[in-house]
């Protein structure tokens, strides 16, 4: 199946490879996440029992409960946004220190969100096991909901971390790495001179230093004068 050229160019663009990175999908799979829990619990997280008109958390009527999936999913929702405009910036980070700390930063960050929705995960499924959805009217499936993505979340964060953990290994320089190189390219770029071709140096010394009038300029040319001859006293 062929597809036409204007649907190839878009395959190809920057922008979808980008997304098809598996640290891009599993940033949009934490966002998709973290969304379906704050929205969830902000839509029939709190409800009304039957015999009263009161508000409740479906939680066990535990507002600290609906209150920490909230501002958890909500902020772990703002943080994937803020990542993936940086991922997308990361290509202009000229400066190799700057990159290592955006790696650092993502990998602890990765690490924070995992041990979060854990504990997370534990306190809401705890006060839903104490909680009786028959006093409920509505909210039953908002809290299934909510437990479902926090416990799937935890999984994204950890393949997060790993991923960053990859990315900061292969920026890591190595200390003599670059020396190796550099002698590598010394060595393939003289070694032509010792192989293939031989310099032969004339010898100099004391008796090889000789002169040519003719090759003298006219300047430093001396002149030949008459000889003198001594003559006998008789």
């Amino acid at each position: 199946m062929r597809l036409p050229s204007s649907l190839q160019d878009l395959a190809n663009s920057e922008a979808v490879r980008f997304l098809r990175r598996p640290k891009s999908i599993a940033r949009i799979l934490e966002g998709v996440f973290s969304l379906v829990i704050f929205s969830s619990l902000l839509t029939d997280g709190y409800q009304n029992k039957t015999d009263s008109s009161q508000l409740h958390c479906i939680f066990n009527s535990n507002h600290t409960a609906c209150s920490f999936a909230v501002g958890a999913g909500m902020l772990s929702f703002l943080s994937c946004l803020v990542f993936l405009a940086l991922d997308a910036r990361e290509v202009h980070m000229v400066s190799p220190h700057l990159k290592m700390v955006f790696r650092l930063l993502d990998i602890i960050l990765a690490v924070l969100w995992t041990i979060i929705w854990f504990m997370g995960f534990c306190f809401l499924a705890g006060q839903w096991h104490h909680s009786s959805s028959k006093e409920l009217l509505l909210g039953s499936a908002s809290a299934k909901a909510a437990l479902t993505f926090a416990f799937f979340s935890i999984f994204v964060w950890i393949s997060q971390a790993y991923l960053s953990c990859q990315d900061l290994r292969s920026d890591i320089p190595v200390p003599y790495k670059r020396s190796l190189d550099e002698s590598g390219v010394v060595l393939t770029t003289l070694s032509p001179l010792s192989t293939s071709s031989s310099v032969n140096l004339p010898i100099s010394g004391p008796s090889s230093l000789t002169y040519s009038s003719s090759a003298l300029p006219p300047s430093m040319t001396v002149p030949k004068g008459p000889r003198l001859a001594m003559m006998p006293d008789s």
